[in-house]
């Protein structure tokens, strides 16, 4: 996958008119280093794969082995349960990561992705929750 490249201009969102005059910053040596949108540096990296895609998989192959099993065919159950976990093992390996923005949320596809991006971590996770919890009490 190839890195977008740095922009000098400004971020603008054409449907709601926002702005961010910093996409020059976002950047080190090519690789994305902290989120396009608000700024955060702490980003980490999960599977480019839609979450309710994958539950939607491992729901149906249990329903169809479920139905297999009262039919009192456990091997088809079984085989079931086990192409289930074969076609999630083959999406797994093809599919690319993308960069996540604790603070925001944001998703960055597309985008260069080296070994020190770490996974998801729930401190640093629950840490920007903490911080947005207090902001949201602060002005209300």
């Amino acid at each position: 996958m190839a890195a977008p490249k740095p922009i000098d201009d400004a971020l603008r969102c054409d449907e709601c008119q926002w702005t961010r005059n910093e996409g020059h910053l976002d950047f080190t040596d090519g690789q994305l280093c902290r989120c396009r949108v608000c700024g955060c540096q702490d980003l980490w990296r999960q599977k480019d794969f839609p979450p309710a895609l994958g539950l939607a998989l491992v729901a149906t192959a249990a329903m169809l082995s479920c139905v297999a099993w009262a039919f009192y065919q456990p091997a088809i159950a079984i085989g079931i349960l086990m192409l289930a976990g074969l076609i999630d093992m083959v999406l797994y390996t093809m599919m690319g990561d993308m960069l996540v923005c604790y603070r925001c949320g944001a998703r960055h596809r597309r985008t260069t992705i080296n070994d020190e991006h770490p996974r998801f971590d729930l401190e640093t996770a629950e840490r920007y929750r903490q911080q947005d919890l207090r902001q949201h009490e602060a002005t209300h």
